[in-house]
């Protein structure tokens, strides 16, 4: 049958044939595939009145397309515009296949797109629309799906796209030459989501979604859910497997969900996966990186972000894909493996989140459909000019909802032990970084972002709701109330907030040479006024060893010697104060030089030469302090409690001496003893509230560390001598800028 002889009624009409063609038509299914006629005479003698439905493809390029049905191939009449047509005298769809034949190749049969109903049901789309679908990576982006048919089981992938203010919106990638009229996708109501099932896409697949935009022009964009992409600087989306990875971490995540780990030990080693070593990826870390964390005692590993990012240099502070590890360090399951390997061995993984803002790159999520979709439409609340990106407008429903499944995402399918959530003070104040007449303020004429306040609430009850006993982290650096209290205390929810003002002011105080302590003395005492008032990480972190800060080695004042010492002093005091401690890689043994993420961290301090054994001496330190720190409860225990702490001594600044006693929940104590001087105490007396003899469990001046091996006495008893209002004391030497920790013996 010729195109001439066809039943007018199974041609597409002239204006909706137009909109076809400029991939426009918000629903292409109502052509594509099988449909009745309604305009049929039954029985009549002409075979053009006796058809009841028809069939309607687009093939580009083909040279033959047939229609294989009820165990029969009959020839598709091509209308023009590669649309081929063939008339059925079926009432109801039948199951069907087209073999399509391309000029030079054989044919190909395929099951037809457009015969498939949508992949979202009407409470995805419901869900959707309130901002609350929780696994929505699960009906939005490309997901790999299998249907059983009357001729057979067919393969394919669902892709699906939020995208309300496009003309259209298609499927393309090469396998279809990258031309949008071969995959156009249908619109699901008015929730602004576009859907197609496509037949013979798998896993590897690589796509884009182009949107036909309002004003006219066609915009190529990455999946916002794509779970996987290809290595920048690609720009491309990926399939991913569905369901591959077999996980081995069982009885982490059962002993996780009943743990309180804001009173557990959390010592933290923070990582950026790109410069720990050169070369370095998912797979080379499981070798390489994890026994050095078990050898040198940290709890969790806290990796800078790895959701994919275009630009290294940001660090991954610019998120492109929220749903994909990046590829530059591996694959989605490759990831997976490490985090497994991390819990096997007994290592916790934290992953930085980047909910505050994304950058402007035209092909991501910038002005995605031709307008501000998931950015905030003013440029008052919608950019953050100092970094170049646009903040999410966290007001908007589907984009409070993209964001909060993200989170859940990260914990769901990657067994994350915790989120650290950048940028948090950005969030919640509309004048941040702004100056005014730059900013909007909110309905009640102030400078709170109540939009974002209500979403990290949401996010983390959600979080705390779905996967009890994991953390969100706050890197707020703010007086904010209430970061870490409850959100039905109408707190932000989160389990812990770095405690900038603490690493700000010791510092501060540490770049002073001791000579100048005794005048700063309140800057190292400050912190324990508000201790309590949230639970805190203390974090020196990236930021700190970056933009000309220098390292830390290099805030140390004085020669090699002093430096050294001073930061051993500091780490002594660090894990001995309440909070969580988090140290960048490179700091554990006190790396000469300011991180630079285009090389590796400098491992060459701790080789042989000369002044290297004070490297050593600080990397070994450091892992002594993390494992008597883990097998002593009252360094965690009540890390956030006032009851967990109590001073000896606070007062004494013409010493720059500091002591006081960490209390668990078992009773049991350990005494801190902090020289900050340059100056030895030979015969210092503390009071201490308990008599019997203290033993000493760590003195970073021992020679093993790099110190000068003063002779300290391993065993300190009690003396009935009153002092400081107690009734017991003791005398201790306390050798110059050293720190020491005394257990009361049992």
């Amino acid at each position: 049958m010729t195109a001439q002889e066809l039943n007018p009624s199974l041609l597409i009409l002239e204006q909706d044939r137009q909109r076809l063609l400029e991939c426009k038509h918000y629903a292409p299914h109502d052509f594509y595939g099988w449909h009745s006629v309604p305009a049929f005479r039954a029985g009549a003698a002409d075979e053009r009145e006796a058809t009841r439905s028809v069939v309607r493809t687009r093939q580009l390029g083909a040279e033959r397309v047939e229609l294989l049905v009820h165990g029969e191939a009959r020839e598709m009449a091509n209308t023009g515009d590669d649309i081929w047509v063939a008339p059925l005298e079926d009432e109801l769809a039948p199951d069907y296949r087209l073999r399509v034949t391309y000029p030079g190749a054989e044919p190909r049969v395929t099951a037809d797109p457009y015969h498939f109903l949508p992949t979202l049901g009407s409470l995805d789309l419901h869900l959707i629309s309130e901002g609350r679908h929780e696994r929505l990576w699960e009906v939005l982006g490309a997901n790999v799906r299998s249907y059983t048919t009357t001729l057979g089981q067919v393969e394919g992938t669902s892709f699906a796209v939020w995208a309300p203010n496009a003309q259209g919106v298609a499927v393309v990638g090469d396998f279809c030459g990258w031309n949008p009229n071969q995959y156009p996708m249908r619109t699901l109501g008015s929730t602004g989501v576009w859907e197609i099932f496509i037949p013979g896409l798998g896993a590897g697949t690589q796509y884009k979604f182009a949107v036909q935009t309002a004003d006219g022009n066609r915009i190529d964009k990455a999946d916002p859910l794509a779970k996987q992409t290809m290595a920048p600087p690609e720009t491309v989306s990926v399939v991913a497997p569905a369901g591959a990875y077999e996980w081995g971490d069982e009885e982490w995540l059962k002993r996780r969900a009943g743990l309180d780990a804001t009173n557990a030990p959390m010592s933290v080693y923070e990582c950026h996966i790109g410069s720990w070593k050169q070369g370095s990826d998912y797979t080379t870390l499981r070798e390489e990186l994890i026994p050095y964390l078990v050898e040198n005692g940290f709890t969790h590993v806290e990796f800078l972000p790895v959701a994919e990012h275009p630009f290294g240099g940001s660090w991954g502070y610019q998120v492109t894909g929220y749903y994909a590890p990046t590829a530059r360090w591996g694959s989605p399951d490759e990831f997976r493996a490490l985090v497994d390997a991390l819990h096997e061995n007994g290592i916790g993984v934290i992953v930085d989140w980047v909910p505050a803002h994304f950058p402007k790159d035209a092909w991501a999520l910038a002005r995605f459909d031709g307008t501000a979709l998931y950015e905030h439409p003013d440029w008052r609340r919608g950019e953050q000019k100092d970094w170049g990106t646009y903040v999410f407008n966290f007001g908007r429903n589907e984009v409070r909802n993209f964001l909060v499944a993200n989170a859940l995402y990260w914990f769901e399918e990657f067994h994350l032990d915790g989120l650290r959530v950048d940028a948090v003070a950005s969030m919640l104040y509309l004048d941040y970084s702004r100056e005014p007449g730059e900013w909007l303020p909110n309905q009640f004429g102030g400078r709170e972002h109540w939009d974002a306040v209500q979403f990290l609430q949401e996010m983390n009850a959600t979080v705390q709701r779905t996967h009890p006993g994991v953390l969100t982290i706050a890197e707020e650096s703010t007086a904010w109330p209430g970061v870490t209290a409850q959100t039905e205390a109408d707190g932000l929810g989160f389990s812990l907030k770095w405690n900038m003002g603490w690493m700000n002011d010791t510092l501060e105080y540490f770049s002073l040479d001791p000579i100048h302590r005794s005048y700063h003395h309140n800057e190292i005492t400050f912190s324990l006024v508000y201790a309590f008032s949230e639970r805190y990480v203390l974090p020196f972190s990236h930021d700190e060893v970056v933009h000309g800060k220098g390292s830390l080695w290099q805030r140390m004042p004085g020669d090699d010697w002093n430096k050294a010492a001073g930061l051993r002093a500091l780490y002594g005091y660090m894990f001995s104060h309440p909070g969580k401690q988090l140290l960048f890689m490179g700091c554990e043994w006190g790396q000469t030089t300011e991180w630079d993420e285009a090389h590796s961290i400098n491992w060459d301090n701790l080789g042989d030469g000369w002044g290297h054994e004070y490297h050593r001496g600080i990397q070994r330190l450091v892992r002594d302090l993390n494992f008597v720190y883990r097998d002593t409860p009252a360094l965690f225990s009540q890390d956030n409690s006032p009851m967990g702490f109590q001073w000896l001594k606070g007062d004494d600044s013409a010493n720059n001496l500091l002591a006081y006693i960490r209390w668990g929940t078992d009773g049991q104590p350990l005494m801190a003893v902090v020289n900050l001087s340059g100056s030895e105490q030979p015969a210092y007396r503390l009071g201490v509230p308990v008599a019997g003899t203290w033993e000493l469990a760590i003195n970073t001046d021992q020679g093993i560390y790099g110190g000068a091996d003063n002779e300290l006495p391993q065993r300190v008893p009690t003396e009935t001598t009153q002092w400081d209002n107690f009734e017991q004391s003791v005398q201790l030497r306390v050798p110059a800028l050293s720190v020491q920790w005394y257990r009361l013996a049992q």
